[in-house]
């Protein structure tokens, strides 16, 4: 590196995203290696770590909520951003500024010495660093990609989230939900409890808390969420019952992630008053889950899910409130995703569709999206360079009625956000 520093935030993302040849590197060993050169202890009191496929964002902003509700101090860290990357590191329910960022890069960079890290790498020592200053009560970090050889796993919590565990970045994790599970539980810790969001996790996982002595609490065995009425919901285990209001995000799934979420923070066996778990499930926001926008009478829904466990869950969300017309969906994907095997889930649901190209490095054109999607209901998609063409192409042939559905990744619904916060 020259002996000129970059001075501003922009400068510092730029220079990390090219001090490793490789945008991902798995392994713990580098990055361990400069945490312990920069003396980062542990993040906070306690420490929450979230793992899985689907429903980790909004698994965090969950547990974030309740326990500021609680009027503890919490750090969050997640991943991808979708405007800004100060969006990734929030301490009091605030995305850090950017001099407490530059601040972190340089610390980070002050240890490094030789050692190549990747974007993901130098985000997150960045982050416990930040988090370390702090003072913190909690700290909840999601891991980036799989959990075994993430960077958030030189971190052990005190809890384990994970959420529910799928077929996505197969080329890195595996190609069945038995291997993905076991590089998932790379985040279990021995004799610390692991939350498991779903009733039906591979055996590996199970198999890896059983192998640590780490009590696995399962959803759908060791806790319930049931429905009381259109208002409220029922959290339960053996031993306690929570009466809770349905979550502002909109999705039957936001439940289930809720009651992880509830379940989470219960483990840790610190005292939570009963109003903050209401007010905390009540709060909880994240951009980007199912988020409204009207536009002359039509609805108009971003969404992030960019696999077909997540359009599957998209699915069940939009058969739950059929709109008064039509259902448009404007898709655009990265070209490593299962693009048919999520139109397949979302097809019963959908009466047409809309496809955009995303630039980048593992971006591709709307007419190769469409080549891929030649067996199924997508063939013959309306086609855009960008998404902001696909959405207005929808939007022209949208009725007052219609709903249009904005989804397919991070990077779809951050070309999406702008051009519909600039119409508000």
């Amino acid at each position: 590196m020259s002996s000129v520093r970059p001075a501003t935030l922009e400068q510092w993302l730029a220079h990390i995203e090219q001090q490793h040849p490789q945008a991902i590197a798995m392994g713990l060993e580098r990055v361990r290696e400069v945490a312990e050169r920069m003396q980062l202890g542990r993040p906070a009191e306690h420490c929450i770590v979230v793992g899985g496929t689907n429903g980790k964002g909004s698994t965090v902003a969950f547990i974030e909520s309740i326990a500021r509700a609680a009027e503890w101090k919490v750090g969050a860290y997640t991943s991808p951003h979708l405007l800004r990357y100060n969006e990734r590191v929030r301490i009091d329910g605030k995305d850090v500024d950017d001099a407490s960022l530059v601040a972190g890069f340089n610390a980070v960079e002050d240890a490094r010495g030789d050692t190549a890290l990747t974007y993901f790498e130098y985000g997150t020592l960045c982050a416990l660093w930040l988090f370390q200053q702090a003072g913190l009560d909690l700290a909840v970090l999601e891991v980036g990609l799989g959990g075994r050889l993430d960077a958030v796993n030189i971190i052990d919590a005190d809890v384990a989230v994970i959420t529910t565990v799928d077929i996505d970045h197969a080329d890195w994790l595996g190609a069945d939900r038995e291997a993905i599970g076991q590089e998932k539980a790379g985040i279990i810790r021995g004799w610390k409890p692991v939350i498991l969001g779903e009733i039906d996790p591979p055996s590996s996982v199970l198999r890896r808390a059983y192998v640590l002595g780490a009590n696995a609490i399962r959803f759908g065995s060791d806790f319930f969420a049931e429905d009381i009425d259109g208002e409220l919901w029922r959290w339960r285990d053996v031993a306690f019952r929570l009466e809770l209001p349905q979550p502002a995000l909109w999705a039957p799934i936001q439940r289930n992630n809720a009651a992880t979420a509830v379940a989470a923070l219960r483990a840790l066996d610190r005292p939570v008053p009963r109003t903050a778990w209401a007010q905390g499930i009540a709060e909880a926001r994240i951009t980007g889950r199912l988020q409204r926008f009207q536009r002359g009478g039509v609805d108009v829904l971003l969404d992030v899910g960019h696999n077909p466990q997540a359009a599957a869950a998209l699915a069940t969300a939009l058969k739950g409130e059929p709109a008064q017309g039509r259902t448009l969906a404007v898709y655009a994907a990265l070209a490593d995703k299962d693009a048919a095997g999520v139109v397949e889930a979302l097809q019963p649901q959908v009466d047409g569709w809309f496809l955009a190209g995303l630039e980048g490095a593992r971006g591709q054109t709307a007419a190769h999206l469409r080549e891929r999607l030649a067996q199924t209901h997508a063939a013959e998609a309306n086609l855009s360079a960008n998404v902001s063409g696909a959405l207005d192409a929808a939007l022209a042939q949208a009725r007052p009625g219609d709903r249009v559905l904005v989804f397919g990744s991070f990077h779809t619904v951050a070309e999406a956000l702008p051009v519909l916060r600039s119409a508000d």
